[in-house]
């Protein structure tokens, strides 16, 4: 047995034993197995230490480049790194399959990818939907290229093309099917535009969970549920906002108080850690604290929040700074999710109309909104 079938083995029962694997889309579980992750892989790979990303090179270690391909469900292999971020991925397969099986495929399908990046996603559109019925877009022309390179190799017949992903690709219009490998914060209408009626799009939204949108008879809107929660990378170019560490800088903080210790379930529920990008949809919170007791948020401009375990059992402390009160519109947050009875992320869904897009809880006309 080779490293890399002894690692999809291990990967492949992980899935297993985490129900990562669809039951409605067995299809799946086989395209995978037959277009193996390693055959996409560029030669270096990035790993991070916990401070920076560093490389994985397949020639001066190839344990540990394999152990990057076939890491854990949940465990992207970055392929590329700009300006310290990671720009462009092999995604976790559990999302891959999670997005794949939303997307509710058929064999015959016109799909348009957006987001080539390494080119595995577009095999396994492929391997489903058939040769020549698959488009991609990639931005990035070396991406681009090397995807194709890939594609080629596994005998995947997929039309990879060089452009805006947000502008779709009006050539092939209409797909039955469009997916995106990348977040968006507004649906492009130009996806709706080019789906046909009772089409599928099934998107990242906010870079923190994926929607899947039908569009209906005569294309006037698309309308559907969010799906799952997973971290994903933004379109190129969108990166907007400064991070944790320019936001915090290195003054005192302005104010410290106690929280209730319950927003620290932010760290812990992904129900709640949704609702709060609905209702707080530019601020970024983030469980990075090395001893594993803090939240951080930060609206990517100039304030920022803290919150960590005291050693009071009912408590936590809370430091923030900049113009916003960041502590309390947190608070509020968690006090409209529980005031409505602690609502799943499958509770929400998404619509979007040509001059209008918004974000729903539980009832599409009825219940609470907000603006996207």
């Amino acid at each position: 047995m080779t490293q890399f079938e002894e690692r999809r083995m291990r990967l492949a029962e992980a899935m297993e034993a985490g129900g990562d694997w669809p039951d409605r889309s067995p299809w799946i579980r086989d395209a995978v197995a037959a277009l193996p992750r390693h055959l996409f892989a560029p030669d270096r790979l990035w790993c991070w230490d916990g401070f920076h990303y560093q490389p994985a090179d397949r020639a001066e270690d190839p344990e540990l480049w394999a152990a990057e391909v076939y890491a854990g469900p949940s465990d992207p292999a970055v392929t590329q790194v700009m300006g310290g971020r990671a720009s462009s991925s092999i995604s976790c397969q559990a999302v891959v399959v999670d997005m794949l099986d939303a997307l509710m495929l058929q064999e015959g399908h016109r799909v348009l990818e957006l987001g080539t990046g390494a080119g595995w996603n577009a095999s396994l559109l492929g391997w489903r939907a058939g040769p020549g019925r698959v488009v991609s877009v990639e931005v990035d022309a070396g991406l681009a290229a090397e995807a194709r390179r890939c594609l080629a190799v596994a005998g995947a017949d997929v039309d990879v093309q060089v452009g805006d992903g947000s502008l779709g690709w009006p050539v092939g219009a209409p797909y039955d099917r469009v997916i995106s490998t990348y977040a968006v914060d507004r649906v492009p209408w130009e996806w709706v535009a080019q789906t046909r009626g009772g089409g599928r799009i099934v998107t990242p939204w906010g870079r923190l969970g994926h929607v899947a949108l039908t569009v209906a008879e005569g294309g006037g809107s698309a309308t559907g549920w969010v799906q799952g929660l997973a971290m994903f990378m933004p379109s190129r170019g969108s990166e907007a906002g400064l991070g944790w560490s320019e936001v915090r800088g290195d003054g005192p903080p302005q104010d410290e108080r106690p929280v209730a210790r319950e927003l620290l379930s932010l760290r812990d529920d992904a129900h709640l850690l949704f609702a709060v990008r609905v209702v707080l949809p530019d601020v970024v919170v983030i469980m990075n604290a090395c001893d594993g007791t803090a939240v951080w948020a930060h609206d990517g401009v100039s304030s920022w929040a803290m919150l960590s375990a005291s050693d009071d059992e009912g408590a936590a402390i809370a430091h923030q700074g900049g113009p916003r009160r960041l502590v309390e519109e947190l608070e509020r947050a968690r006090g409209w999710w529980v005031s409505e009875g602690r609502p799943e992320l499958y509770d929400f869904g998404m619509t979007v109309e040509p001059d209008q897009q918004y974000v729903w809880c539980r009832d599409p006309v009825a219940g609470s909104r907000w603006p996207v």
